[in-house]
């Protein structure tokens, strides 16, 4: 279908093909496909107020089940080292910890976005709300650290359902109200995500110092049951056809199975990748080897998958999708490689307790929150993540200052600068995505968005296992600083040459019958 033929009532242009940050909140064009009806409310060329359409009882359930997973990539960091001391493990195994819920993670998120988009995202996000409940007992009542790691496995499943199913709910409500989802909105999103993702260590470190580790995985009970009752409650039904396919277009594909074997492939091409990475010390070359091979049936079973896991043609054809992706999993490489190094040198080289340690980092907690509400009101893209890539060169060389002698004003400024990239980066990589995928699969898109998260993740966690061993130190720290300066070199060049990032440019189109995304000007 041709995008001229996409167009609503009085040629308004299609929604998904306008960055969220060029729409007024109140006066977007209606986004709406051919021959459908004009939502109540929206008069042609105009779109209706975004505040019944996006209220309070939609957003509460999708913000709080979003702040599940990344609440849970940090929060366990302040509580590392009481779990290694009860189970008489050092960093090096802890990290498995870490890496065990992104892997999990890095294959679910993208998964689940699939399944959203497919059979509906009320049912994905309240069967990974209750995925969430049983991985939280299970780590309260785990024996054994394998069991403890067999949690954060399933807790990685099920808290990848929330994000991407959010991001479907925005775009179907988008839809049916002809309304574009305003830029502040998804503001909100990321603001939960990367607001717990922020207050994750000072939470754990509460825990930890007042009810003991395990309370870092039974807290995930009540929260889970909370998102699952508001889902119940509030979100709109799924459709029996979440997605329902054009006569000759893209979207006809949704009628195909889903793919078990591609999540199959990547999930064993990135498990044998990152216990290659989680044992750098003393590489083991030999599991290249099958990585190599499963990596390359995986590209190509996913080229002839009629809905492949990974839709590799999309992404060959949308550059700035791309480009986003490698933003926000080299960004993150760096937010993770001093958030979980930061914590564990604040308690084995400065002398810091759990709960002390949290309480250190919360001005960088404070900082990601209070840059990442100034980033939701922005309406580029480019000069936020501009701004991120230089506070990520320049906070990462102040850690290359710091010793364990270090007064209390350091520690503090330099986790305070830290923060300011943390928010920037999260909200204008969000709502590049928003605007650059398919409009057919943004909960899928969304999800491969925290699969490049979660593989810079992986990485860092490797890198700290690495550079600490068995345990943290000053120069461990600084080896981590000096990385993050130079990725954050490289991520300010990659953000100023992205043409995709310049006002008025338009990525690529996807398949036939879907919506070009768009790049947007910073």
């Amino acid at each position: 279908m041709s995008d001229s033929a996409r167009l609503g009532r009085g040629g308004a242009v299609p929604e998904a093909a306008i960055p969220p940050a060029a729409i007024p909140a109140a006066a977007g064009a209606p986004a709406q496909e051919a021959g459908a009806r004009t939502a109540p409310g929206a008069a042609t060329g105009s779109a209706p107020s975004s505040g019944p359409a996006f209220g309070p009882r939609l957003m509460a359930p999708l913000l709080l089940g979003s702040l599940l997973n990344p609440i849970n990539s940090t929060m366990i960091a302040t509580a590392l080292v009481a779990i290694g001391q009860d189970f008489h493990v050092g960093a090096a195994d802890t990290a498995w910890l870490v890496s065990a819920m992104y892997l999990a993670s890095a294959v679910g998120q993208p998964s689940m976005g699939r399944l959203a988009d497919r059979i509906g995202p009320r049912r994905v996000f309240a069967a990974g709300a209750l995925t969430v409940c049983a991985a939280g007992v299970l780590g309260a009542l785990a024996p054994t650290f394998a069991l403890l790691i067999v949690s954060r496995v399933v807790l990685g499943i099920g808290t990848a359902a929330a994000y991407p199913a959010a991001m479907a709910v925005l775009r179907a409500e988008s839809l049916r109200t002809g309304c574009p989802t305003p830029r502040h909105v998804l503001g909100r999103l990321s603001l939960a995500a990367l607001g717990s993702a922020a207050v994750g260590p000072t939470l754990g470190g509460l825990l930890a110092a007042t009810a003991g580790w395990r309370a870092v995985f039974a807290v995930n009970v009540p929260l889970a049951l909370l998102a699952l009752v508001g889902a119940l409650l509030w979100l709109p039904a799924d459709r029996k056809d979440a997605r329902p396919a054009h006569a000759g277009s893209a979207s006809a594909s949704t009628s195909a199975p889903l793919d078990p074997l591609g999540i199959a492939l990547f999930a064993a091409a990135l498990t044998c990748a990152m216990v290659f990475l989680l044992h750098l010390e003393d590489p083991q070359w030999l599991l290249m080897a099958p990585a190599g091979v499963l990596a390359g049936a995986l590209v190509w079973w996913q080229l002839r998958h009629p809905a492949p896991f990974i839709d590799l043609r999309m992404l060959a054809r949308n550059g700035a999708l791309v480009r986003t992706y490698l933003r926000h999993g080299l960004t993150y490489l760096v937010i993770y490689c001093v958030l979980y190094g930061f914590s564990q040198w604040l308690e084995q080289v400065h002398g810091a307790s759990s709960f002390q340690a949290g309480l250190i980092m919360l001005p960088m907690s404070l900082a990601a929150a209070v840059c990442s509400l100034m980033g939701a009101r922005t309406k580029g893209i480019r000069a936020p993540l501009t701004v991120a890539a230089v506070c990520l060169a320049l906070g990462s060389g102040v850690f290359l200052l710091l010793q364990g002698a270090s007064p209390l004003v350091a520690l503090l400024c330099a986790g305070a600068l830290f923060g300011i990239p943390q928010g920037l980066s999260s909200t204008g990589n969000q709502a590049a995505v928003y605007a650059q995928a398919p409009a057919d699969g943004v909960g899928a898109a969304a999800g491969l968005q925290r699969t490049a998260q979660y593989l810079g993740a992986i990485t860092a966690s490797s890198l700290i296992g690495l550079l600490y061993g068995q345990r943290a130190s000053d120069s461990g720290l600084h080896e981590i600083a000096l990385i993050g300066v130079v990725l954050g070199l490289l991520l300010l060049t990659l953000t100023l040459a992205d043409r995709g990032l310049r006002p008025g440019a338009t990525g690529t189109g996807t398949a036939t019958g879907t919506t070009p995304g768009t790049g947007t000007g910073g």
